[in-house]
């Protein structure tokens, strides 16, 4: 590693031992970073010393248009305030807390211009988990949108040093006080490529949420291999998503890409899938990022909307049904990008786009990725076998000072939790995550297979299938179903389902017990708590 710029050593000294790190590959060229980077200077300051500054950086439905010398001024405003008057060193972590805005983002960026480590939390966090946050990470500073105020104030006494609120209604609070005073002015710190910028807790899906840490290198590393060489974004390209920017997949795929191309940002904080719709009709996005939900619940409204100005739609969070992707393609002409990537890895590490497509597979590794299917003592097994999947590449696993960093990362790869084949070509091809699959009867039986027939089914708006004890088969599957609009809910719809399932896939795949749900459960992302359901059973 190199010379640290940090003064709080904390995160260093925190990260696992190195023999328990993954195998970190840097294949292509663009990849070699120099020793002393600050990926905050890189993002922005680069674009204003070439003489781009005048170029769109960020915008927002409230009216906010900042060129990237705006936000660049923004930002060393922030960065001057929190080493000055709040004191903040490098090293130190600094929890944010805000929706999508750009005063959000300006202070994600300067924290790391700063050479501190940006943890960002999801908006609907509450305050037993923001407790856990603030004391795994050691948090004495944090950055809040005064209108979400109530979960920090509800924080145990001295849980946090300080809190400095942002954006009150209507005048200014005390971070822009503070801003008026300081200068737009300020010189990176000198980090190393690999300082921790960022600590980024994973939504919780199977339980208690695992700090992942990344350098200021892999900032980068995620543009110079998803973004570049399958989005491959232009300077006048606009993006827009749904996701959290505390939710790694939001922080790329919404401003990273688009900082690393000199391209624009639009930031939503209202991103319900009619929401978003009004927002690519009214602000004209050019690349859009949800989940494979948003893109189903958006189908029923294009005949309302205009999403002309789309070229791109990335899909990524849970698999993306084969179903939905020829909907959406047989209704825009877009094919949706699918991607599978982890807070551990920081974004997409497998994909396919434009005619590199095969629908229902999620595609090859990115890249600068590589990726194998391997057996439960990490032999690689051949094509067309079910197995776990391994991946490694420019980014991996370093989880902050946590166990289960040995269960995640076997023989220098980073194993993922989810089950895949790999077919004769090198295409990817989920099969449900590992703690997913359902063995009924001896057979194996992956959940998302079976959702993805449901779905064909046109009774059903979403389904989530997880496997359920059964004192015979050793279990069953059991699927939850939110019916659409106006459909009867009873026997007769649960055998209609049963035997469409049947006949889609092979019938012992069929659910054979079925509950009819307003809502399924999920995670701050949007991921579903399967979890959740199980403990339903």
């Amino acid at each position: 590693m190199f010379r640290s710029a940090h003064v709080d050593s904390f995160p260093r000294d925190n990260l696992p031992p190195r023999e328990q790190w993954p195998d970190l590959i840097f294949t292509l060229p663009e990849l070699h970073y120099p020793e002393r980077l600050n990926c905050a200077a890189e993002f922005v300051d680069r674009h204003v010393a070439a003489g781009q500054g005048g170029r769109p950086a960020v915008a927002a439905p409230d009216g906010t248009r900042w060129t990237y010398a705006d936000f660049a001024a923004q930002v060393n405003r922030i960065a001057n305030v929190l080493t000055g008057e709040l004191g903040m060193v490098p090293g130190n972590r600094v929890l944010l807390r805000a929706a999508n805005t750009p005063m959000m983002l300006a202070s994600y960026f300067a924290v790391i211009k700063a050479g501190g480590v940006a943890v960002a939390t999801m908006p609907l966090l509450r305050a037993k988990e923001l407790q856990f946050i603030v004391e795994k990470a050691r948090i004495d500073l944090a950055l809040c949108d005064r209108r979400l105020a109530q979960e920090i104030e509800r924080l145990p006494e001295r849980t946090l040093a300080r809190t400095v609120y942002f954006h009150a209604p209507g005048t200014p609070d005390e971070l822009e006080r503070m801003m008026a005073a300081a200068s737009p002015d300020f010189v990176a710190c000198d980090t190393a490529q690999d300082d921790v910028c960022l600590i980024a807790f994973t939504s919780g899906t199977t339980g208690v949420p695992k700090g992942t840490m990344h350098f200021h290198r892999d900032m980068l590393a995620i543009c110079d291999t998803f973004s570049r060489h399958v989005l491959r974004p232009v300077a006048d390209d606009v993006f827009a998503g749904s996701a959290p920017l505390a939710f790694t997949f939001g922080l790329g795929a919404i401003v990273l890409f688009a900082f690393h191309a000199g391209a624009s940002c639009l930031l939503l904080e209202r991103t319900a899938p009619a929401e978003l719709l009004d927002a690519v009709r009214t602000h004209r996005p050019t690349v859009l990022s949800t989940s494979p939900t948003g893109y189903r619940m958006m189908l029923h409204g294009l005949d309302r909307a205009d999403i002309a100005s789309l070229r791109a739609c990335v899909s990524a969070g849970e698999t993306l049904p084969k179903a939905t992707w020829e909907a959406w393609h047989a209704a825009t002409g877009l094919k949706l990008i699918d991607g599978i990537g982890g807070t551990e890895m920081l974004h997409i590490f497998i994909s396919a786009s434009g005619d590199d497509i095969r629908p229902g597979a999620t595609g090859r590794p990115v890249p600068g990725f590589e990726a194998k299917v391997v057996d439960e003592d990490g032999n690689e097994v051949p094509p067309g076998t079910v197995g776990r999947l391994a991946v490694r590449g420019p980014t991996g696993c370093r989880y902050l000072a946590d166990a289960r960093q040995a269960q995640f990362v076997q023989r220098g790869w980073n194993l993922t939790g989810d089950t895949y084949v790999m077919d004769a070509d090198g295409y990817f091809w989920y099969q449900a995550r590992a703690d997913d699959m359902i063995v009924s009867s001896g057979y194996n039986i992956a959940g998302p297979e079976v959702e993805n027939a449901l779905l064909t089914h046109p009774a059903v708006l979403e389904c989530a299938v997880v496997g359920a004890p059964d004192p015979e088969r050793g279990q069953i599957v059991a699927a939850f179903v939110v019916p659409r609009a106006g459909v009867t809910c009873d026997e007769a719809l649960t055998k209609a389902l049963q035997a469409h399932v049947r006949e889609a896939i092979a019938p012992y795949k069929y659910p054979r017990a079925i509950a009819y749900v307003e809502a399924l459960p999920r995670t701050a992302t949007g991921k579903i708590q399967r979890f959740a359901l199980r403990n339903q059973r």
